[in-house]
């Protein structure tokens, strides 16, 4: 029996407006481990019709090892060296729905790549939430110690100032997915119109000149 979070419409005229203005930019999925990033994008991608790709599995491709063997070979700053990387390449080939690490945002250069070529979408979730979801899974290097809640609620307090400087945010919480991703699209549609009208007054500006 399917989950009625599964069931995806197609895209409705407003979603096409939405691709429209998209154009060929990435939606960027970006927050913390647990937040639904892969789950939420690969919905709304579906939804979309759009690809949907994962960032942590192309790293995966790429080295022919897991994240976290990654992590315990070469360490964390090669990871993310590489992890850089991958997320440039990847925005070249919009529009997508692209679900990044939890600590791929926190690249200053990644953000500008992102800017540049896609639109961020924070999934924020709580620390609640997020403990009850990453329990489930032991996959998450950057949370392998003594206190997990502790590392977890340190982790917050570096990135989400860092998370809050995406163009969309939206609350990530155990409700159906289809409320999630309704959410997401309304953001988007808001951020889109917003930076449409702001380029038609800039082409304004500039032919009075």
């Amino acid at each position: 029996m399917h989950d009625p979070s599964d069931i995806i419409s197609a895209p409705s005229g407003l979603d096409s407006t939405l691709l429209a203005r998209l154009g060929g930019r990435s939606i960027v999925l970006v927050g913390m481990p647990g937040s639904g990033k892969s789950s939420v994008g690969r919905r709304l991608a579906l939804g979309l019709g759009l690809t949907f790709v994962d960032a942590d599995g192309e790293i995966e491709a790429a080295a022919g090892m897991s994240i976290s063997d990654i992590f315990a070979t070469h360490g964390e700053p090669q990871f993310r060296s590489g992890e850089a990387r991958v997320i440039a390449r990847l925005l070249e080939s919009g529009p997508q729905v692209l679900a990044t690490g939890g600590g791929a945002f926190m690249n200053p250069n990644t953000r500008s790549g992102i800017a540049a070529k896609g639109v961020s979408v924070w999934l924020k979730a709580d620390v609640n939430v997020l403990l009850r979801r990453i329990k489930r899974r032991d996959d998450r290097p950057m949370l392998r110690s003594d206190d997990p809640a502790q590392t977890l609620v340190d982790l917050m307090t570096q990135r989400d100032p860092i998370y809050a400087l995406a163009d969309v945010t939206v609350e990530s919480r155990d409700v159906p997915h289809t409320s999630i991703i309704e959410e997401i699209i309304a953001g988007l549609q808001l951020h889109l119109s917003a930076l449409r009208g702001a380029e038609g007054a800039h082409r304004a500006q500039e032919r009075t000149q």
